[in-house]
């Protein structure tokens, strides 16, 4: 089992860690993030900050037309069409048994999606619509698409070669859990699947609580282990605070980073109302959730905000008030589509009306920033052996006096030649991507070992991205 405990980064966001073992193949092309607090061996006067996507204030899939009843979705962004396909869940006919059907949607934005909704041929489902595209070029054409849902008792998992009819992996469950929230996700770093299911430990008074396995073939999986638990230490978290699972994850660089739904069902939405007054008459409460960010370098133990990442929609009476779920995250461009189940009430209230699927996005990798005001900061990266022959920085730099340089020093800390803070030109403006040059060419350090010393001054840094 890996357990979590708590402690305080800059100056005052709080997240929650499981330990991990720290492994580097040097400055190699790609990503690398801010949201990754082992990059930096040393700030100065900045401050982490959790970044807020922003969102449409509409439903884009709604429960009244598209008859969408629970906060599970998936979204992918075909290769070949660039076609955004999207599965999610609406409930079975009268006549059936209780449980759900996957319906399936087609959008050329992403936003604006194409209707009636498509019902399609699947397995028995309870509850679910985790869905993995591995892509035109995987290994076996036919098992391109992978679905997995709860049922009976456990994580069940089909194949598709379309997306559109479903066959079974495995007779009945793969992986048994008490509790009807799983999810699989594909770790590339690892070329394995992960599955992340909920589960009531007796060990948090049965409240649910995120759990990981991984899979060479979504059939045999490991025991499960905790991955997330309530952090004592943080004053949102206290009450009865338990997690409605974590989903959407995706990998940037060498980070996998994912969404955890938070759910506080000793609270109500709106402060003075009751919960029956909030569409529920069975329970205390109404219950309410929001999101935070989780990340991983292993792809086992997991590091997680407590501060939101998308909140309850801050407006009174507002369709996702209540629940504000992230689900599912897509790369597109320059930007991150996020995908998440809203509530307007409450956690059982309206269930087949009220429950929604919103849209937020944000700049690409733009999950936490390191911000300086107008005493200048500086973050130096930890020095590693650098295999790569260009910088680029995702950074809002105010035009107004704003400003950001980069340069390159050694284990020691002392710039090499050409690379210091003359030979490097400021830059301002807002972009993903700017491009940093010295004097002298990046290339030429290939082979030592380097660190990246930022100087900012109103402005956040993100990301750094480097180039082959």
């Amino acid at each position: 089992m890996k357990f979590c405990r708590a402690f305080l980064v800059g100056l005052g966001s709080c997240f929650v860690w499981a330990a991990s073992a720290f492994g580097s193949q040097g400055w190699t092309p790609g990503p690398y993030l801010m949201l990754d607090e082992t990059l930096v061996a040393e700030q100065k006067q900045v401050r982490r900050e959790v970044n807020h996507p922003s969102r449409l204030p509409d439903p884009i899939v709604t429960g009244y037309e598209d008859g969408c009843f629970q906060p599970w979705v998936s979204v992918v962004r075909d290769p070949q069409s660039k076609r955004f396909r999207m599965w999610y869940n609406i409930p079975t006919l009268s006549k059936e048994p209780p449980g759900s059907h996957l319906a399936y949607l087609e959008s050329e934005d992403g936003i604006h999606w194409l209707r009636p909704h498509r019902v399609l041929a699947t397995p028995s489902i309870k509850f679910g619509a985790s869905v993995i595209d591995e892509g035109p070029g995987c290994a076996d054409p036919t098992r391109r698409f992978k679905f997995a849902w709860w049922q009976d008792g456990g994580l069940q998992v089909a194949f598709s070669a379309d997306g559109f009819s479903w066959s079974s992996l495995a007779p009945g469950p793969v992986l048994r859990s008490n509790h009807d929230v799983t999810g699989i996700a594909w770790d590339p770093m690892r070329q394995r699947y992960m599955a992340l299911i909920s589960m009531y430990p007796s060990t948090f008074k049965g409240r649910r609580i995120p759990y990981e396995s991984v899979s060479p073939d979504l059939i045999h999986w490991k025991p499960p282990w905790q991955i997330i638990i309530p952090s004592p230490s943080a004053e949102v978290e206290r009450g009865e605070t338990q997690f409605y699972g974590m989903n959407g994850v995706i990998a940037r660089g060498n980070l996998l980073i994912g969404m955890v739904k938070v759910l506080r069902d000793d609270l109500n939405c709106e402060a003075g109302k009751t919960a029956a007054e909030l569409h529920d008459t069975q329970r205390p409460f109404a219950g309410l959730g929001y999101t935070v960010l989780a990340w991983s370098r292993d792809g086992e133990s997991w590091k997680r905000d407590t501060e939101a990442f998308l909140d309850r929609n801050l407006q009174p009476g507002t369709w996702d008030r209540a629940m504000t779920w992230g689900d599912s995250q897509v790369v597109v461009g320059d930007f991150v589509f996020l995908y998440y189940g809203g509530y307007r009430w409450g956690h059982k209230a309206e269930r087949l009306t009220e429950r929604q699927i919103g849209f937020a996005q944000m700049p690409r990798d733009r999950y936490v920033a390191l911000s300086a005001g107008e005493s200048k900061g500086i973050i130096r990266t930890r020095p590693d052996t650098l295999r790569a022959t260009s910088l680029t920085v995702n950074a809002r730099v105010d035009l107004d006096g704003g400003a950001l340089g980069v340069r390159v020093v050694d284990p020691t800390g002392k710039a090499y030649p050409g690379f210091d803070w003359p030979d490097c030109g400021m830059i301002r403006g807002d972009r993903v991507a700017h491009a940093i040059v010295w004097k002298a060419n990046l290339g030429t350090l290939a082979g030592q070992r380097v660190a990246f010393e930022f100087s900012l001054r109103r402005a956040r840094l993100y990301a750094f991205d480097l180039a082959p």
